[in-house]
């Protein structure tokens, strides 16, 4: 049994969008499963709109997503010479013509072909030409045959046939010398032994004339597979109005890979009611036969469920690591002050994504709150005042601030001054955070330490 080839061929002219991000996934799952090799493929023959910024955002957004390739990435701009020697060899052998038909001829015939009802392709006029017209433009199509069909059995859509009549002689090779984008994929999945092509089903009505220009080659078809596009809620296909679609537009908003990963490769496939999948466990559970015929509808809400989930459950170290550049962006320093990765353990059930995990932990890092006048009359009733200043004695007297020991003080006190718990934890917890939502009190004393937690009390207890 042969390889099993595949590959994600993206137009470096954009960022990763999340369509392409679950292109590559589904392919990249594929080629794990079944032992094969994922291969990265740079179509950059469009110089004009190809960008190095563009290149370098889909391997960092591919990079991001743990979607790692064993070849390449190949470059389509090195490969002109072998496109042009393809094309000597259909001449040679009449599988392909030259066209002297100028744009302007070629514009009338349309036009006609529309106003008589038929379908406005090429007509065949230099197809059977004997005789070369020395120095003048032209361009190179392929001899398609006139009568049959192509058909092909996709691994998604099921059975796809065409009538080859409804095909065109399609252009090859322009009157620039450069190769058009049907022929320069053929070429380099047939030289490169791609087994199998998984790609949007935009492509559908490629895949017949691509079909056919291997069979002019002599190179076995691939199998292919035509993954449904990715809708919005309103039904209409995925764009900028919908929200971000660049995959690391959702990095930059607080969203761990795992998760995204995990949500694109339920855009469309499924396994049983199972929602959470490791990567692992994707690799031995994904098939391509599972992926659904109909187009997949992007949910922001479904995305931020699993990435809370991902928060909740995820690695505190690591997910200390990836906080420390958002905390940045705010102007924290999280080297000075409470360890970060205990800081996070109180946050991670609270946060959906890392921006809110930031937002969450800045007041850890500010020693010199800013007390809100109005807040702090609230909080700081004079029996409130009382109960914190008792707070502030005790906790000087205290060695030990492990959790059981900091709960025990609490309990000692509301049952010697008969307050409820809310009565002592309420105004605490805005001289320690400057607000009124946040981790347990016992958590918040815990990860500021005695000293620090001392401070801040004792700050908002003089704050007039």
């Amino acid at each position: 049994m042969s390889e099993v080839r595949l590959r994600f061929a993206p137009s470096p002219t954009g960022y990763l969008h999340v369509g392409g991000a679950r292109t590559a996934l589904f392919n990249w799952l594929l080629a794990r499963k079944e032992g094969g090799k994922f291969i990265l493929r740079i179509e950059d023959t469009d110089v004009a709109r190809s960008t190095q910024e563009s290149l370098e955002a889909i391997l960092e957004g591919m990079t991001w997503l743990g979607l790692d390739w064993d070849e390449g990435p190949f470059y389509q701009s090195d490969n002109f010479p072998l496109y042009r020697e393809y094309v000597e060899k259909m001449l040679a052998a009449g599988t392909a013509y030259k066209c002297y038909c100028s744009p302007e001829v070629l514009e009338k015939k349309r036009e006609l072909a529309i106003s008589e009802g038929r379908k406005p392709k090429y007509d065949g006029t230099c197809r059977n030409l004997i005789e070369e017209v020395p120095g003048a433009p032209f361009v190179v199509r392929f001899r398609a045959p006139l009568e049959g069909e192509t058909a092909f059995d996709d691994l998604i859509k099921g059975r796809i046939s065409f009538q080859n009549e409804e095909l065109d002689d399609l252009i090859i090779q322009r009157t620039d010398g450069t190769p058009t984008y049907n022929f320069t994929v053929v070429i380099d999945d047939a030289t490169m032994g791609i087994t199998t092509v998984i790609r949007g089903d935009d492509h559908v009505n490629n895949t017949p004339r691509q079909i056919l220009l291997y069979e002019a080659l002599g190179y076995p078809v691939p199998k292919f597979a035509h993954v449904p596009m990715i809708l919005g809620a309103d039904k209409a296909r995925l764009s900028k109005r919908h929200g971000a679609t660049s995959v690391m537009a959702y990095r930059d908003m607080g969203f761990l890979p795992e998760a995204m990963v995990n949500y694109l490769v339920r855009l469309g496939w499924s396994y049983g009611d199972e929602e959470i999948f490791a990567l692992e466990d994707l690799i031995q559970k994904f098939s391509i036969e599972s992926v659904g015929r109909s187009a997949g509808v992007f949910n922001p809400d479904k995305l931020l469920w699993l990435n809370a989930h991902y928060i909740k459950t995820g690695d505190p170290q690591r997910l200390a690591e990836l906080l420390v550049p958002f905390l940045q962006e705010r102007g924290v320093d999280s080297s000075v002050g409470p360890d970060l990765v205990e800081v996070v353990r109180t946050l991670q059930e609270r946060s959906r994504t890392m921006l809110e995990m930031a937002d969450g932990a800045i007041f850890y890092y500010t020693s010199d709150l800013e007390y809100d006048e109005k807040s702090l009359a609230k909080f700081f009733t004079p029996e409130a005042r009382d109960l914190c200043t008792e707070l502030v004695a005790r906790l000087k007297a205290m060695d030990d601030l492990s959790h059981d020991s900091i709960a025990a003080l609490f309990d000692r006190l509301c049952a010697e001054k008969a307050v409820k718990m809310k009565a002592v934890a309420q105004p605490a917890r805005y001289a320690l955070t400057g607000g009124s939502a946040s981790p347990g009190i016992y958590e918040l004393i815990g990860v500021l330490g005695r000293d620090e937690t001392i401070h801040r009390i004792q700050r908002a207890l003089d704050t007039k």
